[in-house]
């Protein structure tokens, strides 16, 4: 089987990784026994990585400034085997940064700064399809018109579009994507896309018939966390289980999880297997503290899978 090519146009940041038993609230100062660290992410790179890892061939398409985060996210990904030709150095704006505040047991709360990835422009996503992708992903940390200008091209030039709906924006225009392959929001993204939450069968039914009724989407796949993923074509409706794994940092389980779909789907044709696949990968990479670090190859991926049947 031929090695799936997958672009990825989205965000390129540092995070500055802090650890703390709870975030304060108004006025309060926590002093915290945690570590902090800078750690590179994005949910772009994220996602680029971790289809890397799992056998795609990644491009990305980003951009990072002129500075020493820039150089070093560069090199990671250069190490991380992911094809860096359409990777711009922005002389205008910094590298993105990410402030994530990881609480005990696992949970995070994530502040952006864009920085280059605002910067994102037509032209460097025109170019990116060059490589000819057999699909491509995008998220909604870069601009607003970044995300419809890939959507644009995709629908023109027939590659599949697989939207990862994070960070979502109650207001983003959802009917300017024309079409979309797969759309995979988390809860909270669901909730303020559609002002639904999806904590029953029923509520991810009217939720997922919200969002198809806002644009045409071929598989919608709503991330659940501990409960799972959540599948509806506008016609049949799955909800595939979860790993039972003991969470340590949920940072970048969404995009592994964007990645691993899209790879699998690709691969095999099939959304149920795709999603079990990626239900599995999700659950790894909680189970490690940081992004890029804490994503799974296949291999890994595979001997997790054969452990949790045995």
């Amino acid at each position: 089987m031929s090695v799936k090519r997958i672009l990825v146009v989205g965000s390129a940041n540092i995070d500055f990784l802090m650890t703390t038993p709870y975030v304060p609230s108004e006025g309060e100062t926590v002093i915290s026994e945690g570590a902090y660290t800078f750690v590179p992410g994005g949910k772009g790179a994220n996602t680029a990585v971790a289809a890397a890892r799992l056998g795609a061939e990644a491009v990305f398409c980003a951009r990072v400034g002129d500075d020493a985060y820039g150089d070093r996210l560069i090199n990671i990904y250069r190490e991380n085997g992911i094809d860096l030709r359409y990777i711009k150095t922005d002389r205008l704006e910094q590298t993105g940064l990410s402030v994530v505040m990881l609480e005990k047991g696992g949970a995070n709360r994530i502040i952006v700064y864009p920085g280059a990835n605002r910067r994102i422009n037509d032209n460097d996503i025109e170019n990116a399809f060059y490589c000819y992708p057999d699909a491509v992903i995008t998220q909604f940390e870069i601009g607003e018109a970044a995300v419809i200008q890939t959507a644009r091209v995709a629908n023109t030039e027939g590659v599949p579009l697989i939207i990862d709906a994070g960070p979502a924006r109650r207001d983003f225009p959802l009917a300017k994507l024309e079409q979309v392959e797969i759309l995979s929001p988390n809860e909270n993204e669901t909730e303020i896309l559609t002002g639904i939450r999806p904590t029953t069968l029923d509520d991810c039914l009217r939720a997922s018939m919200a969002l198809m009724n806002a644009v045409d989407i071929k598989y919608v796949v709503l991330k659940l966390g501990a409960r799972g993923c959540y599948i509806y074509d506008g016609k049949y409706c799955d909800i595939i289980s979860p790993y039972d794994v003991q969470p340590v940092d949920t940072t970048a389980a969404g995009d592994a999880f964007t990645a691993a779909l899209t790879h699998e789907y690709l691969r095999t044709g099939d959304i149920i297997t795709a999603a079990r696949f990626a239900n599995a990968v999700g659950a790894l990479t909680v189970t490690k503290v940081g992004a890029i670090s804490s994503l799974p190859t296949r291999k890994e991926v595979e001997q997790f899978i054969i452990d949790s049947i045995s």
